[in-house]
């Protein structure tokens, strides 16, 4: 019979990089001679000479993993085929689970990128895109739609587009992440137009036309006027835009005017 010992020194062998989720300085000295340790936080507090930024709490620890994997992935600290052992705590205080994942190609969704290097809050770019892969899953009264978010740089959006009908959100304060105002997200996403998102959540406006020149965008066939206006305006702005398809229900996103991710709701 193995011993706990046994099963623990199998987990941890022969692994390509030592991931320690948001360590205390005494936890992250313990390993710090380690050539092959990543710290994955908020904020690289401990000095790590290898640092992955987390700018969103998570509950769920293995979101966390997979967030931080994909972003090491981006900063190509490990490659498809690598196998990591990911120190990280359940519950308060330091580490107190381990998990040994092998790094594939399918954990690398463009979600770390549009997050971590747009220019709206990290939150807000987060419950935005899970509106969309919710509307993306369940649709309107069980039925398809397309809708478009753009989100940051809110005045130069607004000053690129008009409105197509009467601003249910003018002189609102109501910000996503609500869920009530999600459902009225949903709900408004049946008609036409984009809705427009501050850098802090504010929804400005909905039923926007977007009427950026369409010239120079690049996006794949078969998209699209919905898709062609979202890569128009963040080619234009500061904004990103994440746009569902009616037509095969993927979620994509856009920014400086390229297509960066590409996603099925269901396999989100």
């Amino acid at each position: 019979m193995a011993t706990l010992a046994e099963l623990l020194d199998d987990l941890v062998a022969d692994v390509d990089g030592v991931f320690l989720f948001s360590p205390s300085a005494s936890y992250y000295e313990r390993f710090d001679s380690r050539d092959d340790l990543v710290v994955i936080a908020p904020e690289n507090t401990v000095d790590a000479e290898t640092f992955v930024r987390l700018p969103l709490e998570f509950t769920n620890v293995e979101d966390r993993i997979k967030f931080g994997i994909e972003g090491a992935m981006d900063e190509n600290i490990v490659e498809e085929g690598d196998t990591v052992i990911c120190s990280a705590s359940m519950f308060d205080g330091d580490a107190d689970t381990l998990t040994r994942v092998r790094v594939g190609e399918n954990m690398r969704s463009g979600v770390y990128d549009l997050i971590v290097n747009s220019r709206a809050d990290p939150n807000v770019v987060r419950d935005v895109f899970e509106v969309a892969v919710e509307l993306g899953k369940k649709g309107q009264k069980g039925k398809p739609v397309g809708a478009l978010f753009v989100v940051g740089d809110a005045g130069k959006v607004m000053n690129k587009s008009r409105p197509l009908s009467y601003n249910p959100f003018e002189k609102s304060h109501v910000h996503v992440g609500d869920p009530i105002v999600n459902v009225m997200l949903k709900e408004f996403s049946r008609l036409d137009g984009a809705f427009v998102v501050s850098d802090s959540g504010k929804i400005v406006s909905a039923y926007r036309y977007l009427e950026p020149a369409a010239e120079g965008v690049d996006i794949p066939k078969g998209l699209g006027a919905r898709h062609m206006a979202g890569g128009a305006i963040t080619r234009d702005t500061n904004a990103i835009a994440i746009v569902l398809s009616e037509s095969d229900g993927l979620v994509r996103a856009f920014k400086g005017g390229k297509l960066i991710l590409e996603i099925d709701p269901e396999d989100y």
